[in-house]
Formats: structure tokens, C-alpha cells, sequence
């Protein structure tokens, strides 16, 4: 019995621990720089500090007691939670893009670029971000998952998918195309569905009200 009672101390003990380490690490993910923090990105910091007037030290990248304090007075400032961590809220207020989201950013630009290439292959540039601006606005229309990925990998929802062609190399100006999709460009005036005319077999896809034509592509609502 006391071998047991031993046995659950000790596990409870072990518990506890993962608990809080567990929640350390989740605190650390949540604020991008913090009080100990070192490098280039609390030089960053440092320098929007200085150049808005709160932050009178040198940008020396390390995160000490006078940049947590500048933190805090900008976080008070700019009606943030003044907590002295620089998390995405006081890094975008600061006009500092947070790392963590410009890895998002990215990998969408690349999966975007993928679907362009597989699905306009050929197509003018124009419909080539038309393709783009067509995945956008299924991220803003509640009939479609609301993310990049959610919208590319719906069931059905792309024929390149399922004939080889996503896997294809990526075509240079894809890439610039879903830039230009991603920075609000919307030649497709609001499309939330495209076909071909000349190799449509869908009854249902003929019915979608038009909006414009574009090379081989016509885009509906």
C-alpha cells in the first residue's frame, strides 16, 4: 500500500510538471519577444522603439529591463494590453510583420501558386490571378472553409487534384500571380466559380450567373 501510495505521489509529482512546462511553453509561444530575449528580431523592436520616441537606449538586440519598460510605455500608448511583451499585436502596431505569420504568409503564396500553375497552365496573366482571386473569395464566402488550404483541398472542388496536374513543376509567373491575388488584385470581379466552356461536362456549372470571360476561363458567381 505504501508502495503504491509512493507510485501515485511520484506520478502526480510528474504531472504537475509537464503541466507547467507545458504552460511555459505555450506563454513563450504566445509573445514573440520578451524580457531575456536576444537577437535580431528585439533589434528590430529596438529600433521601432527608438524611432517612435519611446526607447532612448542603444538597439544592442538583447531584451532587457529598459526595453521591457519601452515596451510598456508604447503598449500603453497604443491602448494594448501593457504586459511588456511584444506578441503580434504590439509587433504589427509597431509595423514589425511577425515571423510566425509571414511563414504563413508564405507557405499560402507558395500553395496558391501551385493551384494557379496546375489550373491555369496557359492562361493569360490576367486569368491567372483570376484563378487566384477565385480561391480568395471562397475564403470570404460562408459556403466555403474560411483557409488557403481549406478551400484548395475541399473534396471536388479543383480538378487538378486528381489528374496529376498539382504536382506539376509551378510556373514562374504563378507565383507573381497569387501576389497580386493576395494584394487584392480581383480580375475575376468577385468569382467564386470558374470552368472551361469547351470542356465543361457540368449541367449544374452552366446554371452559375457569369461575370466575365477570361481567355479560356469563365468566371461566375
Amino acid at each position: 500500500m505504501k508502495d503504491r501510495r509512493k507510485l501515485c505521489l511520484a506520478l502526480a509529482m510528474i504531472l504537475a510538471a509537464n503541466v507547467f512546462v507545458i504552460g511555459l511553453a505555450q506563454e513563450a509561444a504566445a509573445a514573440s519577444y520578451r524580457l531575456g530575449s536576444r537577437g535580431d528580431g528585439v533589434v528590430s523592436l529596438q529600433e521601432a522603439l527608438i524611432e517612435r520616441g519611446f526607447y532612448t537606449g542603444e538597439a544592442d538586440g538583447v531584451f532587457g529591463e529598459a526595453t521591457e519598460q519601452a515596451v510598456i510605455d508604447f503598449q500603453e500608448y497604443s491602448g494594448l494590453e501593457a504586459d511588456g511583451k511584444a506578441g503580434p499585436a504590439t509587433l504589427s502596431a509597431l509595423g514589425i510583420a511577425d515571423e510566425s505569420a509571414q511563414a504563413g504568409s508564405d507557405a499560402e503564396l507558395a500553395l496558391l501558386a501551385r493551384l494557379i500553375s496546375a489550373e491555369a497552365r496557359g492562361e493569360p496573366y490576367i486569368g491567372q490571378v483570376a484563378v487566384g482571386a477565385v480561391v480568395l473569395n471562397r475564403m470570404k464566402h460562408p459556403s466555403f472553409p474560411n483557409t488557403m488550404a481549406g478551400v484548395i483541398y475541399q473534396p471536388g472542388a479543383f480538378s487538378c487534384l486528381y489528374d496529376g496536374q498539382f504536382n506539376e513543376p509551378v510556373a514562374d509567373s504563378a507565383y507573381q500571380a497569387a501576389r497580386d491575388a493576395m494584394n487584392g488584385w480581383d480580375p475575376s470581379g468577385g468569382a467564386i466559380y470558374y470552368f472551361n466552356p469547351a470542356t465543361a461536362t457540368s449541367e449544374w456549372i452552366w446554371s452559375r450567373p457569369a461575370i466575365i470571360t477570361i481567355g479560356n476561363h469563365r468566371f461566375c458567381a
